[in-house]
């Protein structure tokens, strides 16, 4: 069974980076999965920029957007895995249900969890999880941005209910929660 490591805290808040350099610091093949699709060209530069920091350490990568427990047991020859991140993960459920003509509900969120903590039981080593706390500001003034942010708060709870450690990022600097 993998230890479980959630990171969270505010958007450039140092997550990413601690994130890596913990994986980094921990011995054995490591595989980087990425949840964001290159939308427009400033994502795009950012995803060739974060591939650039993981090269010199040998990363493998796995692009996947939706199928993240699936992805995780793919990944059964890494000793140390990080996902990042869960809310552009989630990002992806919403717009992913909304071509369909269907919904993302918070019981969907604690069953795709669930399904995520379950792959990391039959995996060995380490897994990372990233995720942002988007919760902590005002109240979003639209139906499907209240959605996001309840969706993001069910998705955090339950993943560090499940973690072994909880780490909070603030201003670049690690919190330990749990």
């Amino acid at each position: 069974m993998a230890q479980i490591i959630l990171i969270t805290g505010g958007s450039r808040s140092g997550k990413s980076t601690y994130a890596q350099n913990l994986a980094e610091s921990i011995p054995g093949s490591r595989t980087y999965i990425a949840t964001c699709p290159p939308l427009d060209e400033e994502m795009a530069a950012r995803i060739k920029k974060h591939r650039a920091q993981r090269q010199a350490s040998l990363w493998q990568t796995l692009e996947e957007t939706i199928d993240l427990a699936g992805a995780l047991l793919k990944t059964r020859k890494s000793q140390v895995r990080l996902l990042d991140c869960l809310t552009l993960w989630i990002n992806n459920l919403l717009y992913e249900a909304e071509k369909q003509g269907q919904e993302i509900t918070e019981e969907d969120m604690l069953e795709r969890c669930t399904q995520l903590l379950t792959a990391c039981k039959e995996l060995p080593g380490t897994v990372i999880f990233v995720t942002n706390e988007v919760g902590m500001g005002i109240v979003p003034d639209n139906l499907l941005s209240r959605h996001y942010r309840d969706l993001a708060g069910r998705c955090n709870q339950i993943m560090a209910a499940g973690a072994d450690r909880v780490i909070l990022m603030v201003s670049g600097l690690p919190l330990n929660i749990k």
